[in-house]
């Protein structure tokens, strides 16, 4: 993981939002039928409707977030899910206290 790619991604507040929802997605989220949030993620057209954006917007933040190391993805039939990437947010934490 790059520091910088990870501070970047982070540079957008609704980035940073996804991120926050993510944390918790029951409370923010009502689940597909059969998946658990938690174990699997959420679904990219529950995030851009939270958002109130299109999905091409949502999919790119995402994208940007992935590609920063900071959320994993899931592929179920036609949906991609989408979960927090806890041990790579607990490494730039870590970066954080100790490198800068």
């Amino acid at each position: 993981m790059k520091p910088i790619e990870v501070f970047k991604a982070l540079s957008n507040e609704s980035r940073m939002q996804i991120l926050e929802w993510l944390k918790e997605p029951e409370r923010h989220f009502t689940p597909h039928e059969g998946i658990d949030m938690r174990e699997i993620g959420v679904c990219v057209s529950q995030i851009t409707n939270k958002l109130n954006m299109t999905q091409s917007t949502a999919s790119q933040y995402l994208s940007i977030l992935q590609r920063a190391g900071l959320i994993k993805t899931k592929r179920i039939g036609k949906f991609t899910y989408y979960q927090r990437d806890e041990e790579a947010i607990r490494s730039i934490a870590e970066y954080l206290m100790k490198d800068l």
